[in-house]
């Protein structure tokens, strides 16, 4: 991959110095362009950094050699590196606050340039609000590109949902080399092949307790919008959610039981002005688009009665709807078994069972 001057320059400031965000900022500003900071460092660093921070080499062929080395590294590895002065760096981001410098990829670097749309959820989220989640990243997939995390419970289910059509980018809050959480390291492949991974962090760095703040507020702001699977009161989902609403993005989120703790992180937004979401027709309505109508599954007269049941109550234990079917507990386990088959319902523990579609 080629990159101009300013794009080298701006990458030699972030990866082959020992400055920090603010520094790199303020060098940005007093020097008259980037390309000036890689030239003749002498001038503007004094003013600005102190320590190591203002240590490089004296030599501009060595800080060239050193930027070459670089770039070399990212092209051994399969990466990529879009700045602030790309013309693939997404617009949405300049707007934020603290917008990323520089973001590293690696997959379809074509993905920065479509529309986004970001769900995301606690890591332990209801067995119904999975399955719907999935459900509904697989469908909002088919306009958008979905953005989330690569953590358990809602990130997953988004990832689960988008990644066949390969309309998926996963943030990282570690560079490209590392994997948090480690156990997803062959999901990470699978989106690495078929969707796009993103960090704003240097390849190497692993995850800071401030890296998931940080990552949270690249969610929101790629994204026109932001789903809100499941969030307790207290859940860190909600930061993306507020770092949205102070971008001025949309905020949807599934509703919850009252009562539910791991949804009421969602109830409160919806109290607050949140767009109450129960399908991907919600979310696609918002933006003028129409979910892609797919073929209506046949079910039995009994299947039929069952999921009409779990749609008036939302969720029912298996006893219960045999007593509103009349019927043999064990026949409605098997009723409830098809539907779940047919992505129709899923069990919620306990004997419990949701309908999800």
């Amino acid at each position: 991959m080629n990159y101009s001057a300013e794009e080298r320059a701006y990458l030699w400031l972030c990866a082959c110095t020992q400055t920090d965000y603010r520094e790199r900022v303020a060098l940005l500003g007093r020097a008259p362009s980037p390309v000036a900071l890689l030239e003749t460092p002498e001038k503007y660093f004094p003013a600005v950094c102190k320590g190591e921070a203002c240590a490089y080499h004296s030599e501009r062929e060595k800080r060239e050699a050193e930027a070459d080395a670089f770039l070399g590294e990212l092209a051994r590895k399969g990466y990529f590196a879009v700045t602030l002065v790309s013309d693939a760096y997404p617009e949405s981001l300049k707007h934020i606050s603290l917008p990323p410098l520089v973001l590293f990829g690696a997959g379809r670097r074509e993905l920065l340039e479509k529309r986004k749309f970001c769900i995301v959820g606690s890591r332990i989220i209801p067995p119904w609000a999975e399955k719907l989640g999935r459900t509904m990243s697989e469908e909002i997939a088919e306009k958008f590109v979905i953005v989330t995390g690569l953590a358990e419970g809602g990130d997953n289910a988004a990832i689960e949902g988008a990644l066949p059509s390969g309309n998926l980018i996963s943030v990282l809050p570690c560079g490209l080399d590392e994997c948090y959480p480690a156990a997803h390291a062959s999901l990470k492949e699978r989106i690495r092949r078929g969707g796009l991974l993103l960090s704003e962090l240097l390849p190497s760095e692993t995850a800071k307790k401030y890296s998931f703040h940080a990552r949270n507020r690249l969610l929101a702001g790629l994204s026109e919008g932001v789903l809100v699977l499941a969030a307790g009161a207290k859940s860190g989902t909600l930061i993306t959610a507020n770092c949205a609403l102070d971008y001025g993005r949309d905020v949807f989120a599934l509703p919850h039981n009252v009562g539910a703790s791991r949804g009421e992180g969602c109830n409160e937004l919806i109290k607050k002005g949140a767009y109450l979401a129960t399908g991907s027709a919600d979310i696609l309505s918002a933006y003028g688009m129409e979910r892609t109508q797919k073929v209506r599954q046949d079910l039995t007269p009994d299947e039929a009665r069952a999921l009409e049941i779990l749609r008036e109550t939302g969720e029912m234990h298996t006893a219960a709807i045999a007593e509103r079917m009349g019927m043999p507990a064990y026949e409605v386990s098997a009723i409830l078994s098809a539907l779940e088959i047919k992505g129709l319902a899923v069990k919620a523990g306990g004997n419990q069972y949701s309908a999800v579609s």
